[in-house]
C-alpha cells in the first residue's frame, strides 16, 4: 500500500505560509484520500479470504476421490450397444489407477498413473469390456462372465492415497479369441533391388476367426511403415505381400526391421505377432549408354550391320543380364525370343539386356528392341551362372557388340539402341539414331 504525505504546492517550503483555508481543505482532503484507501485495503482482503474458501470448499476440501460411480451394475459387452462409463472427481492433483479385479485376485489395469488436475467435473473412462492382458500375443482381451471388482485409487505428490471398490457382473457370451496362427514371413532377408531375386517378402498367416488386420513394419530409427491398414479379413488362409519399400516406393535403408501383425475382432479382442526381417543390398538400378556407333551407314541386302555400344552401371546395385552374349548375330527375320528354341525369352522383371530396334518395326509392344543382347563383356562360360545369367556390378563399364544380317527389303533402316528390363520398361529409349541405306 503506498503511503499519501501531504505535500506543500510547488514555490512553497513550507506548508505554515499557505492561507489559513488553504491549510483546512488540504487536511480535509486528506484525510478523505487515507479512508478510502483504508476501505479499499480491507475490501481486497476480503475478496481474497472469499476466494481462498470457495478454492478450499470446491477442490481442496474433503475425501481425495469424490464420488466414484458406475453407469450399471451388470454389463454384457458382446449385446451392449454401448460402453460401461466409469466416472470419479478428484479433490487434488494426483495419479490415478483404475483396474479390474477377476474373482481369483487377477488384476487387469485400464489406468495405470495417469495424472488428474483437481476438478469438480468427474472424469469418465468408457469400458467396453477388454483390458490389457499382459500377454505378448493376446495383447487385449474380452473380460469372460463373471463377479469383478472396480477399482479406482487416487494418490498426491504429498502421499495422500484412497480408493474405491464397485462391484461389477459381466454377463453375456464368452466369444472365441482371435489369434494369427502359422505366421510365416519369408524370406527373412530381403533385397528391394529389382533384380527379381528375394525382391519382396510373403506374410501368410491363418486367422481362426474374422478379423481386423494391420501389419506395420518399424525401422531402426523407429519411423513405421504400414503394410496393411484396417483390412477385414475373414476365417481363412492369408496372404500379403511387402517390397521392402515405402507406400510412396521411397527406398527404406538396409537393416534390421521389426514387423507386426495384428488381428482385432470386433469385440475388441486383440491379438499380435512380431518378427524381424533384415534388408540388405538395396537399391534402384540405374545404367546409362555411354555411346552407340552402327555401321556400315550403306550395305547391300544380306550384308551385316555391327552395332558398338559402351555401357556404365551408375547405380549402386548389381544389375542382373542374360544372353544371348555380345557378338551373337540375328537376321532381320528373328527376334530374341525365337532364336536356339526360345531359351532367351523375356523372363521376369530383374533381368536387363541391351536393345536394337529400326523405325519401320512393325512387331507393336511386344516385340519392341527385337535384338537384345546380355548386359556383360565376358563370354558366358565366365558369366557368374555360366551360359545362364550374369551380374553387372555397379560403377562398371563394359563395351557389348552385337551383330545383324540385314534381310529386310527397305532402302533406308534408322536403326536405335536402347536399355531394357524384362517385364518393366524401355530405359534411355531410342538412343543413337543411326540411318543405314539398304542396296539391292
Amino acid at each position: 500500500m503506498v503511503d499519501f504525505h501531504e505535500v506543500a504546492p510547488q514555490g512553497y517550503t513550507d506548508d505554515s505560509a499557505l492561507p489559513l483555508t488553504l491549510q483546512k481543505a488540504t487536511q480535509h482532503v486528506s484525510g478523505g484520500l487515507r479512508y478510502i484507501m483504508a476501505m479499499t485495503r480491507t475490501a481486497w482482503i476480503l475478496i481474497t479470504l472469499v476466494a481462498t474458501a470457495l478454492l478450499l470448499i470446491g477442490c481442496g476440501g474433503g475425501p481425495l476421490l469424490g464420488d466414484v460411480t458406475l453407469s450399471a451394475d451388470t454389463f454384457a459387452p458382446t449385446e451392449a450397444n454401448a460402453p460401461l462409463t466409469i466416472a470419479y472427481t478428484v479433490s487434488h492433483d494426483a495419479t490415478v489407477d483404475i483396474y479390474v479385479l477377476d474373482a481369483s485376485g487377477a488384476r487387469y489395469d485400464l489406468r495405470r498413473a495417469q495424472p488428474r488436475v483437481a476438478s469438480r467435473t468427474p472424469y469418465v473412462l468408457r469400458f467396453d469390456g477388454t483390458a490389457p492382458t499382459g500377454d505378448p500375443v493376446l495383447v487385449r482381451r474380452l473380460l469372460p462372465p463373471g463377479a469383478y471388482t472396480i477399482v479406482v485409487a487416487a494418490q498426491t505428490n504429498a502421499g495422500q492415497r484412497e480408493e474405491r471398490r464397485l462391484a461389477l457382473t459381466i454377463t453375456g457370451d464368452e466369444a472365441p479369441l482371435p489369434d494369427i496362427e502359422n505366421l510365416t514371413v519369408m524370406p527373412a532377408i530381403i533385397s528391394p533391388n529389382a533384380d527379381a531375386i528375394d525382391d519382396v517378402a510373403e506374410f501368410t498367416y491363418r486367422l481362426p476367426v474374422s478379423a481386423t488386420v494391420d501389419i506395420e513394419v518399424i525401422a531402426p530409427d523407429g519411423a513405421i511403415i504400414p503394410v496393411v491398414t484396417r483390412e477385414d479379413e475373414g476365417p481363412y488362409e492369408q496372404h500379403h505381400v511387402w517390397n521392402g519399400k515405402r507406400p510412396n516406393g521411397a527406398l527404406l535403408p538396409a537393416g534390421v526391421y521389426t514387423y507386426t501383425v495384428r488381428a482385432e475382432d470386433r469385440f475388441g479382442n486383440l491379438a499380435q505377432r512380431q518378427g524381424s526381417i533384415e534388408l540388405a543390398n538395396v537399391g534402384q538400378p540405374e545404367a546409362r549408354i555411354v555411346s552407340a556407333y552402327i555401321a556400315p551407314q550403306r550395305v547391300m541386302l544380306g550384308e551385316v550391320i555391327t552395332v558398338t555400344v559402351r555401357v556404365r552401371n551408375t547405380g549402386t546395385v548389381p544389375i542382373r543380364t542374360y544372353g544371348p552374349p555380345s557378338g551373337f548375330e540375328y537376321t532381320t527375320d528373328e527376334v530374341f525370343s525365337s532364336i536356339e528354341g526360345g531359351r532367351y525369352a523375356a523372363q521376369a522383371g530383374g533381368f536387363w539386356r541391351l536393345g536394337m530396334d529400326w523405325d519401320a518395326n512393325s512387331g507393336g509392344g511386344a516385340k519392341r528392341y527385337p535384338f537384345r543382347w546380355a548386359l556383360s563383356a565376358r563370354p558366358p562360360e565366365q558369366w557368374s551362372a555360366p551360359g545362364v545369367e550374369d551380374f553387372f556390378m555397379p560403377g562398371e563399364e563394359i563395351t557389348i557388340v552385337g551383330r545383324v544380317r540385314v534381310l529386310q527389303r527397305e532402302t533406308k533402316m534408322g536403326f536405335y539402341v536402347g536399355l531394357i528390363q524384362d517385364g518393366v520398361g524401355f530405359f534411355q529409349d531410342r538412343t543413337g539414331r543411326t540411318i543405314v541405306e539398304v542396296g539391292f
